[in-house]
């Protein structure tokens, strides 16, 4: 892929679908998208209620460029198919499932997501669904989820319960999320999905710790980040989008090689730089992503 084809998302920020404070500052921050949870962060008798709060908190909202997704209770619970039936509406872009370990699961999410829109007199397949891998078995079995005949357009992963199954030390190094982010973006490219998207971090008052988290993740390939507070959003802009310097810089490689390849040469350096067509195709992907972040 040379070009940016799809539209880019790089903040997903969550929020307790229950707590109406949040709620309410959680659309004021210019994240891309915003995920009101109905999982981790809602106590189990607090379930029912919080549904409603995610329709009337997308129903009131304006058209806006930010995204509209809902993080649903997973399918091996007995809250996942009425959070779809109370949630799924023309106010919503997206579902996100959580703990994604098998095509089966993808597929009944599908399932119920098919009769809600159905039954809401939508486009069955119009929203979006994005899995959360976040287990062993998640990531081991990414590529046949990533690779499966769905309408997820991107996964994202999960960092706190990866490290949580696995019993390992989640450090502001996080090599030992390497393996996962290795398996998550091999898997997408092979599915022909849009670049993953990558875990939260849980220190929140850690910037420095946030934005070294987020460039291992943009050096993994991965597209944006899930964010747990407010701050951490203008932190994950700054990361994945790309820089004044970064775009200069790839200008330059397109111009210049552009102008060799008219003299018969696919092959020059530039500023010390050994130029060809892959590095051309990066540096187009840049210039490509800026402008669709920019217009």
């Amino acid at each position: 892929m040379t070009d940016c084809h799809y539209e880019p998302l790089r903040s997903f920020l969550f929020t307790p679908s229950n707590h109406a404070r949040r709620v309410e500052k959680v659309f004021q921050v210019g994240a891309d998208a915003v995920i009101l949870d109905l999982e981790d962060a809602v106590a189990i008798n607090e379930k029912p209620a919080a549904r409603q709060c995610v329709v009337d908190a997308f129903r009131s909202r304006p058209d806006s460029r930010t995204k509209y997704y809902v993080r649903v209770n997973g399918v091996d619970t007995p809250f996942c198919e009425e959070d779809i039936k109370a949630t799924v509406g023309p106010w919503l872009d997206g579902v996100v499932l959580p703990k994604v370990e098998s095509r089966s699961c993808l597929n009944h999410l599908e399932r119920l997501l098919a009769a809600a829109e159905a039954e809401q007199g939508m486009a069955v397949g119009s929203l979006d669904l994005m899995p959360i891998i976040e287990t062993a078995a998640g990531i081991e079995a990414a590529k046949k989820i990533a690779t499966s005949d769905s309408r997820i357009r991107r996964m994202a992963f999960g960092g706190g319960d990866y490290t949580l199954d696995l019993n390992y030390e989640w450090n502001a190094d996080e090599t030992v999320l390497a393996y996962a982010r290795a398996k998550l973006s091999h898997a997408a490219r092979l599915g022909g999905l849009e670049p993953p998207i990558d875990t939260v971090v849980l220190q929140i008052k850690d910037d420095e710790r946030f934005l070294q988290s987020a460039r291992q993740g943009k050096q993994f390939g991965f597209g944006g980040k899930l964010c747990i507070h407010p701050s951490q959003v203008a932190l994950t802009h700054q990361i994945f989008t790309p820089s004044e310097e970064e775009v200069a810089h790839a200008r330059a490689v397109v111009a210049a090689f552009e102008t060799a390849e008219a003299e018969g040469s696919a092959s020059i350096q530039l500023d010390g730089y050994f130029i060809d067509y892959p590095i051309v195709y990066k540096s187009q992907r840049i210039l490509a992503l800026a402008d669709k972040l920019s217009s």
